[in-house]
């Protein structure tokens, strides 16, 4: 699997611990931006990541900064993009089988290194359930397109 990842200064440490363990795991990293600890703009890494998932360029994202809140917030106004914050496993896992998320978006200080990578694990895991869920991931797409998501019935 492809994966553009990406951070602000609070969470570059964590993207090159991530990009390392997605590696190792065999998957195919594009760090985005460069990043180190000097301050950086959130909002700029989490448009480039999730342009690379919206374009097909990579298949899935990684953000990662201080509360993973604003990487979302960011990431979710690109069209086609459903990013999802996440703390733990469980979390993790219901953000892909149930609402599909594509751009994954961590917390670089409140999240250990350990959890971090157990998360993430889980993320790439787990699988998109379909049925209901799809129903729903139409209505996200009828708001991207300014449609009331009343108007998709199945």
């Amino acid at each position: 699997m492809k994966i553009a990842i990406g951070g602000d200064h609070r969470g570059a440490s964590a993207v090159k611990r991530v990009s390392a363990q997605l590696e190792r795991e065999g998957h195919e990293v594009v760090v985005v931006g460069t990043c180190d600890e000097t301050p950086c703009d959130y909002p700029e890494r989490a448009y480039e990541v999730a342009n690379e998932v919206a374009s097909g360029r990579a298949d899935r994202g990684i953000l990662i900064c201080g509360t993973g809140i604003g990487m979302s917030i960011a990431a979710n106004k690109v069209k086609g993009i459903r990013a999802a914050v996440v703390h733990d496993e469980m979390t993790a896992e219901l953000s892909r089988s149930h609402n599909n998320a594509n751009v994954l978006c961590l917390s670089g200080d409140l999240l250990g290194e350990r959890l971090i990578e157990t998360i993430v694990a889980a993320w790439l895991r787990a699988e998109f359930e379909g049925g209901r869920h799809a129903r729903r991931i139409r209505k996200i797409e009828a708001i991207e397109e300014g449609r009331d998501p009343a108007s998709v019935s199945e």
